[in-house]
């Protein structure tokens, strides 16, 4: 009834950064990209504000059924976090490691922004599930990239949530396998040159 479209636009991104320049920046950056946008300046409180409240001490004494990871219901929906690496206690590294290691949160995209250029960092948040990782400061052009990242989290959600038929879902993965990370470093490459 029309109403597809504005929901469309409102992604709720979690932008999770120490320094209170860096967060007014990606906020107004996720605004103006139209999504909707809430900041936080650690990591417990991100993971405060997603439910995963008690998670570390469960975790130990239950690995396999954490009670906390769907006990919370008043958590907030979010689509997509953005996290700053480098921040006192809990580092953007440990809080992606958290999301990816709990059931009701591993679907979420986390993409990670750091003002230092390391490799050996950027690699390891790669392979332990971040989808990308955005050089400080961030700029508009980043922003854009998040919308695949956004689109595979739902398509995800809709994967899980129904049973599709074999072919709905091959096509899923071809959307997925399509939007993978050696193309997105391809088009950064590209994208340099056009601007």
């Amino acid at each position: 009834m029309g109403m597809g479209m504005a929901a469309e636009t409102q992604f709720h991104v979690l932008a999770v950064d120490d320094s209170q320049f860096d967060r007014k920046l990606i906020e107004r950056l996720l605004k103006i990209s139209s999504y909707q946008v809430t900041v936080v300046d650690s990591g417990s409180k991100a993971l405060e504000l997603l439910g995963l409240y008690e998670d570390e001490e469960r975790n130990s004494n239950s690995a396999s059924v954490s009670p906390y990871h769907n006990l919370r219901r008043d958590h907030v929906e979010v689509n997509l976090i953005i996290t700053d690496y480098c921040m006192p206690g809990m580092t953007g590294y440990d809080l992606l490691r958290k999301i990816k290691e709990s059931e009701s949160l591993k679907d979420i995209p986390v993409v990670i922004m750091s003002s230092e250029n390391v490799p050996s960092r950027i690699n390891r948040c790669l392979e332990d599930g971040a989808e990308d990782f955005f050089l400080k400061p961030v700029q508009l052009s980043d922003v854009k990239k998040l919308k695949p990242h956004l689109m595979k989290g739902r398509y995800k959600e809709e994967t899980d949530h129904q049973q599709f038929n074999s072919n709905k879902r091959k096509s899923i993965e071809e959307i997925d396998s399509s939007t993978d990370r050696t193309r997105c470093r391809y088009n950064d490459e590209l994208d340099t040159d056009t601007s």
